[in-house]
């Protein structure tokens, strides 16, 4: 039913993602609905489609942005166990589903989004700063944007107050990791990373060679064991090391 969710404003493509069963937590549609995609894609940015972003990178589908915010949603949230979530957005792009997370995180959440191309970076804040939403949401520390090789993940120290609840001090973890590229593999480092419990969502190319590519689900329960899901095939951009500038000749 992606086909069929564009719409002419925010508020049509939410209401039609929501409508055809790709939104279905009512909680994931508040977020949607107060966090513009106009300031984060460069045209048509009410239509389900992926577009380029620039630098071999995109800003995904709405429905597979929809798709991950529900998978992870559970982790994501705050709880009388974890009022202060922490969420890596991996390939974070545009920025655009970091600040959706962040709307799901609470006031002492943290939403870390990781890119290993420095102009990327850059365009995930600038995009994030085109609202007063999401200004504050950068001026308070409760989002961040960082440079880094997302296949290693990233260790990021806390916000202020962060991490009072038994089993979170001290744990500079995460809750929840989101990768917007596809892996070659579950890297072991990112599965390390997981607080207990925590959930990694992650696009993972075919072990056989063939070009697919699966989203995997990946659990780390609360006895500290792992399970693993295979949930659907896709198609994204490969997770790999930044492009190398173009010499002149």
């Amino acid at each position: 039913m992606a086909w069929r969710s564009s719409g002419a404003s925010n508020v049509d493509l939410v209401e039609n993602l929501w409508r055809n069963g790709l939104i279905t937590d009512p909680r994931v549609k508040e977020a949607f609905l107060k966090v513009d995609r106009a300031h984060y894609a460069p045209s048509m940015p009410y239509m389900d489609s992926p577009q380029s972003i620039g630098y071999d990178a995109t800003i995904s589908a709405p429905h597979m942005h929809a798709h991950a915010t529900e998978s992870l949603l559970h982790h994501v949230l705050p709880s009388p166990r974890n009022s202060a979530p922490r969420v890596l957005d991996i390939g974070s792009g545009s920025g655009y589903l970091t600040h959706i997370l962040a709307e799901l995180v609470g006031d002492r959440g943290l939403v870390v989004g990781l890119e290993h191309i420095p102009e990327l970076k850059d365009l995930g804040e600038r995009n994030m700063a085109k609202s007063a939403e999401g200004r504050a949401l950068l001026a308070s520390g409760k989002v961040r944007f960082r440079v880094g090789d997302g296949r290693k993940g990233w260790d990021e120290p806390p916000r202020e107050g962060e991490g009072q609840e038994e089993g979170t001090a001290g744990d500079r973890g995460w809750d929840a990791i989101h990768v917007g590229a596809a892996a070659v593999e579950l890297h072991q480092e990112l599965i390390d990373q997981l607080r207990v419990p925590g959930r990694l969502f992650i696009p993972v190319e075919d072990e056989h060679g063939f070009g697919d590519q699966y989203i995997w689900a990946v659990d780390k329960k609360e006895n500290g064991s792992i399970a693993k899901e295979k949930l659907f095939g896709v198609r994204y951009v490969p997770l790999t090391d930044a492009p190398r500038p173009r010499e002149d000749w």
